[in-house]
């Protein structure tokens, strides 16, 4: 099968390409990113169709003025994404693309090959994830043009491609007529990069790991709360700051800021237990990270963490709560702070579900019409 794939940059795609490569697909992987740096990440050079040139002016002007016209930033960006992949687009039986950035190319694909176009939405439906974010107060919105961007590709995608269940829960409240094409296939994970502890952890205070922006969205005024409540417990933040103060002078609390993914390991080796209180998410990589690494998870209804349930033992380790209850997050935590302290492994079976490569297995089983189905809107 001939499958064209287009991005910006890296993100989850280009995983997703290379794991289909490995299968036996024909892809054609179309980003701004070089090659070399590809190849890195294990995509081999035949896949890589790279555009750098057509749109350098303009990630010289995000990274060095991103504050300057940020709605003509993202306009010019998406019209030029959308010319390049259009200009160098090869025969395809399928095209999957980021929603809101990709529309030409995805009409062009259908057009003139008779591709079915597979969607990539990773966050909940553009309205939805909106609405929480105005509610929140945040300080960058999806902006009109983003939005009737998105809402026309959903219209125009034959499926879409969704990280969890909340995402899916969001467009059968703002658009029903969309839930045949939704396709739910969690993200996985590089297990080379996340190796499990070997043994017990140093002595020390109860160590809970949130990974991520400190933030409203991701729900850090009620993880606070719920931290202070649980004296001899200590929250390690990896991560930048964004609308939130961080409680620096508090004991229980300890900001790491941001570090390459290569040493998150370390921090997970030190955790007992990863949390993630958000009140709007697709799916956090983070998530599978550190279950992976062998952390029992505590999260929200709203991050995807439930849809790792991949497993029975998976099961075990995940307690999903409800946004914007500390209390319930405060008591999830005490009961996974005791499963956490005495890690025990998980076993190399159940790690293996949560791999890119069984990420890309079930993409390549929905391509060719095979029905994989964690969540009953794949059962058409």
């Amino acid at each position: 099968m001939k499958i064209a794939i287009a991005s910006l940059g890296r993100f989850h795609v280009l995983d997703l390409a290379r794991e289909l490569d490995a299968l036996g697909e024909e892809i054609r992987f179309h980003s701004y990113v070089p090659r070399r740096r590809a190849e890195r990440f294990g995509l081999p050079a035949r896949c890589h169709r790279g555009f750098f040139p057509a749109v350098a002016p303009l990630l010289a002007w995000q990274h060095k003025a991103s504050k300057v016209w940020h709605a003509g930033q993202e306009r010019a960006m998406a019209h030029a994404l959308d010319a390049a992949v259009t200009a160098r687009l090869e025969p395809c039986d399928v095209f999957i693309c980021m929603s809101g950035m990709y529309l030409n190319a995805a009409r062009h694909a259908k057009r003139k090959y008779g591709a079915r176009v597979y969607l990539e939405r990773g966050s909940q439906h553009i309205l939805a994830q909106r609405r929480i974010l105005e509610s929140l107060g945040a300080a960058r919105k999806p902006t009109d043009f983003i939005v009737a961007r998105e809402q026309a590709g959903y219209e125009l995608a034959d499926r879409i491609a969704v990280p969890s269940t909340p995402v899916v829960d969001s467009f059968l409240e703002e658009a029903p007529h969309l839930k045949p094409k939704l396709f739910v296939n969690p993200y996985g994970v590089d297990l080379e990069l996340f190796p499990q502890r070997s043994g017990q952890r140093a002595d020390g205070p109860l160590r809970v790991l949130f990974v991520g922006g400190w933030s409203l969205r991701k729900g850090t005024d009620i993880l606070e709360r719920a931290i202070r409540s649980l004296p001899g417990v200590h929250l390690t933040h990896v991560g930048g700051l964004v609308d939130r103060p961080f409680p620096k002078e508090d004991a229980q609390f300890t900001h790491v800021g941001q570090v390459p993914q290569w040493q998150l390991k370390e921090h997970y080796a030190r955790a007992d237990v990863m949390v993630l209180a958000s009140r709007e998410e697709g799916l956090a990589l983070v998530q599978p990270q550190a279950l992976a690494s062998g952390l029992p998870l505590v999260c929200t209804t709203r991050t995807g963490g439930a849809d790792l349930r991949l497993t029975p033992e998976l099961s075990e380790r995940i307690t999903v709560v409800p946004p914007d209850d500390a209390e319930a997050l405060a008591q999830a935590l005490s009961a996974a702070l005791e499963q956490g302290r005495e890690r025990v492994p998980l076993p190399e079976a159940d790690r293996a579900q949560l791999s890119w490569a069984a990420y890309g297995a079930r993409y390549q089983q929905e391509l060719h019409g095979g029905g994989f189905a964690p969540h009953p809107c794949n059962l058409q």
